[in-house]
């Protein structure tokens, strides 16, 4: 299996969650430190692991990544997209040129890793293509236009192939695993113009529950999969009253996604380079990120919740009946 931005956060610990099932894992993204270390922990469970250093915003280099995967590896049964890059600011504090990028690695990344995949999959009638979306993909934020814009065109793109696939009757699968505020690496190196240190949106989830949802997703028919209660609540919420969140985030949306700690003068960005070392999967949030989600739990299991749920109804009815007739 492939997995893009492999070298930190979600892409680290989904490899890790892969690999511990046995999965040779294809490891792709920019840094070099950090892919070295993913590959170390692939090969500490048994299995195979492959570097292929790549800019995912370079058509041209995803295809030669995928042509070395297959033959080095073998042919790709699972590709996981979920390389992104971002900018925290008010739009008017984003340069056109930064815009661009951020758009180019976060959505047209996630469109040349499904283009490379196909290529593979179709003529082979099998494989699995996950694209990882957000919460941010159904409601938009403040100080991430760039990056909800982008996951809102991921899930255009990712339902229009679907619609594709279905038409030629294909075995190819294409499924998008929409997460929530993660504690990652990102909040410390993405380009921020904010006056204090960004952080994700709270309640704060650890990768490895997305690693969990992107692993369930990959083997599962699911059109979709949420991650996390606060995922759910967001995407309910802006059906019934999208305007009524526009308001209440344009009051609290800035000083939500910020701490109180004021940002550093020299604080690196990723945004047109890798910063160096070895980054890990986790941020600096490991203090308040939940290690685990109910809500993931429930839909992992919704098929013995929901049997159990017809059985206490059916229950609870025969009981009502039988003191009716007494």
């Amino acid at each position: 299996m492939v997995v893009t931005g492999a070298s930190s956060g979600v892409g680290r610990a989904t490899a890790r969650r892969f690999a511990a099932d046995g999965a040779d894992v294809a490891l792709l993204a920019r840094g070099h430190d950090g892919l070295q270390a993913a590959a170390k922990e692939v090969e500490a469970t048994g299995s195979r692991a492959l570097v292929v250093p790549t800019d995912v915003a370079d058509s041209d280099a995803v295809e030669a990544a995928a042509s070395r995967i297959e033959r080095d590896l073998g042919a790709i049964d699972i590709w996981v997209n979920v390389a992104m890059t971002t900018a925290f600011a008010p739009v008017w504090d984003i340069e056109p040129d930064e815009f661009r990028r951020a758009t180019e690695v976060t959505y047209l990344g996630q469109v040349y890793g499904t283009m490379a995949a196909l290529r593979r999959m179709r003529p082979r009638d099998r494989g699995v293509i996950v694209n990882v979306g957000s919460a941010l993909a159904y409601r938009a934020i403040p100080l991430q236009s760039a990056y909800c814009g982008s996951k809102f065109a991921v899930r255009g793109f990712t339902d229009s192939v679907r619609t594709e696939l279905a038409h030629e009757h294909s075995g190819v699968r294409i499924t998008s695993v929409h997460l929530p505020g993660l504690n990652t690496p990102q909040f410390g190196w993405c380009l921020s113009r904010l006056p204090h240190h960004p952080q994700p949106v709270p309640p704060v989830y650890q990768p490895e529950v997305a690693a969990e949802g992107i692993f369930f997703a990959a083997g599962h028919k699911r059109r979709e999969v949420w991650v996390g209660a606060t995922t759910v609540a967001t995407i309910v919420a802006n059906k019934i009253g999208p305007a009524l969140l526009d308001r209440y985030l344009g009051r609290t949306g800035f000083a939500s996604q910020q701490t109180d700690q004021p940002v550093r003068a020299d604080r690196p960005a990723n945004l047109w380079e890798p910063v160096d070392g070895d980054h890990g999967a986790h941020g600096i949030f490991d203090g308040e990120a939940h290690p685990r989600s109910a809500q993931l739990w429930a839909t992992r299991h919704r098929r013995p919740l929901l049997a159990a749920a017809a059985a206490l109804a059916t229950t609870t009815a025969a009981a009502a009946l039988g003191r009716g007739r007494s």
